[in-house]
């Protein structure tokens, strides 16, 4: 129910307006009734829509979010967000569980490469490790650096953008996406090589395990950025707890002179037709150490997710990371090496399982501690990629460089559209890949030193630019961190190239290309769509062409002639018939129905209907300037299953017009209680629907 203003015709509003009398005679007074029970609250013409409005209706649409709100929980306002960010002690685990949990198989990666050599190479493992974090430590410095410049995040991608220009920028971008997804795909696997160490029947089936894992991290994060750290924190104290034990009682025997005997691989590295020890064989092993170094951009590119003051508490996050990735991996590699681990050829158990039973025993309980946590940790190591692939991804929707849809929040204030598109496509490369830690690792390491050093050498042209208070100390640091992260990118892929390492430095260019491809189409749309000033006036259109398309005489046909009516004065029916006999016979019986709206019936002797009704709008367009307007009839059946036995001819045409140029398209749909009566019974001469 409308009220008649007093400047135009009646116009639809939540608000109803009653005038009532007042105490005394010709007094009156207005009274405004707001929409209550509706979904919307609010008045003049501001309202905020109720959670009541989001529910759906429906036997499958009350089970749909019956599922949603168990999976994923209660929806959230858009002011809940400050209560979504973490703390330190929440955001370590959610964005640094990558690097830390790098621990447990960069040892192993580097002895990978140094075990073609022989036994004795393996003593080189330690300095490599040394080397690893010498370069950790710079690129914790030089991140920090970053952190402060840029505390809304965005990472190397902001960075290189701003001091590099578009390009270089979109090039960190792409190296950032493609590392996200890698991660995700190596945790995942490594966390099923931990599993199937002392549970080899899973060695089988890592595959099957590992794309599970995925769906439940996916499901873990849509929940929304603090629900997923509460989740994940537990799990990785207890990693880092459990691997400073088995640590300080490693160190404990060696010091007092109990030696543990090595536990020896099921499959050793055959000592047959060995690589010569070289500098690039020393070079690959150190490449492939450099694993541990993934991840530490994470806690950069997700600076917003932090409490106030997020810059700090981001620092702070950064530092314990380094702090524990470094303790643990020189711990865990001092003590492989001085024992005499060996990695497994073909990856049954991992050097971690052999050094806890080597120390603690087999079938320990602590035993079983370190290989459940290790085995958990890596799995939700795959969260830093969650908590990274979304955002940047969101950043990039908002420069336009990627669809809108990643910069939609869903209902838990998660970038929604980012998480099952990073899961689709890391479950993707790791079936790809078979599961195989060994063959996914060559990938890994070279998107994070491409943005590394694009980060750190922008914040020197940063420091140069605008020189402010401290800003020689910041160049130097960052100088020497572009030095140090570009010559280890130098170094992997060197000798990484033939091993896999080509194949993401060939995606790189056309991920740059796609998002470049995106961004103009973008522009493109937005200057097509752009008011020349913005009083523009509301132009006055023609009234269109109005084609109907009819199968049948019956209600739907008739709601939509009638409609039609309403809008232009020029209507025409087009009826599409297999026969010369029933064309004619519809013609007959249209004419007896009606003389005021003419009809056209097209003979289709290839019993074809869209093609020869697409060809009559074509003509029709090309001999008017006015605009096309196709009102079609489509009958909606009371339930779902009963969609399925009609042809959705409606549908099909809507589908061919969709992208037609001066065509405009409504559908009128009949459903059988508009009127309390049935569809108009069908006689013989009707064509099908």
């Amino acid at each position: 129910m409308t009220e008649k203003g007093e400047e135009g015709p009646d116009v639809p509003s939540l608000e109803r307006r009653e005038t009532r009398p007042g105490r005394h005679v010709g007094d009156r007074y207005v009274r405004i009734v707001r929409p209550t029970g509706s979904g919307l609250r609010g008045h003049g013409g501001r309202y905020v829509a109720t959670e009541e409005s989001m529910a759906h209706t429906g036997l499958f649409g009350r089970a749909w979010d019956r599922g949603l709100r168990f999976l994923i929980g209660r929806r959230l306002e858009s002011e809940a967000e400050s209560e979504e960010r973490v703390g330190v002690g929440t955001g370590l685990p959610m964005l640094a569980s990558d690097n830390v949990s790098s621990s447990a198989y960069a040892t192993e990666e580097a002895m990978r490469v140094l075990a073609f050599a022989g036994g004795a190479a393996l003593a080189l493992t330690m300095p490599i490790a040394i080397a690893v974090c010498v370069v950790l430590a710079v690129v914790i410095v030089s991140e920090s650096r970053v952190i402060r410049a840029y505390p809304n995040g965005g990472g190397s991608y902001i960075v290189a953008k701003d001091n590099h220009g578009v390009l270089p920028g979109l090039v960190a971008a792409s190296a950032l996406l493609i590392d996200y997804v890698l991660t995700v795909a190596v945790s995942s696997a490594a966390g099923v090589a931990a599993i199937s160490s002392f549970v080899p029947a899973v060695h089988d089936h890592r595959v099957l395990w590992s794309l599970g894992l995925i769906a439940l991290l996916t499901v873990g994060n849509l929940r929304g950025i603090r629900e997923a750290g509460v989740i994940f924190a537990a799990p990785t104290y207890v990693y880092v707890l459990s691997l400073l034990g088995l640590i300080g009682y490693g160190l404990f025997r060696i010091a007092s002179g109990d030696m543990p005997v090595a536990v020896l691989p099921r499959d050793a590295f055959q000592t047959e037709g060995i690589e010569p020890l070289t500098a690039l064989l020393v070079l690959r092993a150190f490449a492939s150490g450099s694993v541990g170094l993934t991840g530490s951009e994470a806690i950069a590119n997700g600076v917003p997710n932090f409490k106030p003051p997020e810059s700090r508490n981001a620092v702070i996050t950064l530092v314990w990371m380094g702090s524990i990735f470094a303790t643990l991996f020189l711990g865990i590699t001092y003590l492989a090496t001085r024992i005499g681990i060996a990695p497994d050829q073909f990856e049954f158990e991992t050097v971690n399982s052999m050094l806890t039973r080597s120390l603690v025993g087999d079938g320990t309980l602590f035993y079983y501690i370190v290989q459940i946590s290790t085995a958990i940790i890596l799995l939700l190591a795959a969260n830093t990629g969650f908590s990274g692939f979304p955002r940047l991804a969101s950043v990039l929707a908002d420069d336009r460089f990627m669809p809108r849809q990643f910069a939609f929040r869903g209902e838990r204030l998660a970038f929604s559209f980012g998480i099952i598109a990073l899961a689709l496509m890391s479950a993707a490369v790791l079936a790809a890949f078979h599961g195989s830690v060994t063959e996914l690792v060559p990938l890994y390491t070279i998107g994070v030193f491409v943005a590394f050093t694009l980060s750190q050498s922008g914040l020197v042209r940063r420091w140069w630019r605008l020189r402010n208070p401290g800003w020689r100390l910041s160049m130097a640091i960052n100088t020497f961190g572009t030095i140090v992260t570009g010559t280890v990118l130098v170094v992997v892929a060197y000798t990484k190239f033939l091993y896999g390492a080509w194949m993401v430095l060939l995606v790189m260019p056309i991920l740059v290309g796609l998002l470049f491809a995106i961004n103009h189409h973008y522009r493109t749309v937005h200057d097509a769509l752009l008011l020349e000033r913005p009083d523009e006036p509301i132009p006055v259109l023609k009234p269109p062409v109005v084609l109907i398309p009819v199968a049948r005489l019956d209600r739907a046909t008739l709601q939509a002639v009638a409609f039609a009516r309403s809008i232009s004065p020029t209507v025409r029916a087009v009826h599409i018939a297999s026969t010369a006999q029933s064309a004619e016979e519809f013609a007959r019986r249209w004419r007896r129905w009606t003389t005021e709206v003419p009809l056209d019936v097209i003979e289709s002797p290839y019993r074809s209907l869209l093609q020869p009704l697409l060809k009559y709008i074509e003509r029709i367009d090309e001999r008017d300037d006015r605009p096309i307007t196709v009102v079609l009839a489509e009958f909606v059946p009371r339930n779902w299953w009963e969609w399925i036995l009609h042809s959705q001819t409606a549908l099909r045409l809507k589908l061919s017009l969709l992208f037609r140029p001066n065509t405009i398209v409504i559908d009128i749909p009949y459903h059988t209680e508009d009127t309390g009566h049935g569809v108009a019974p069908r006689g013989p001469e009707d064509s099908s629907q």
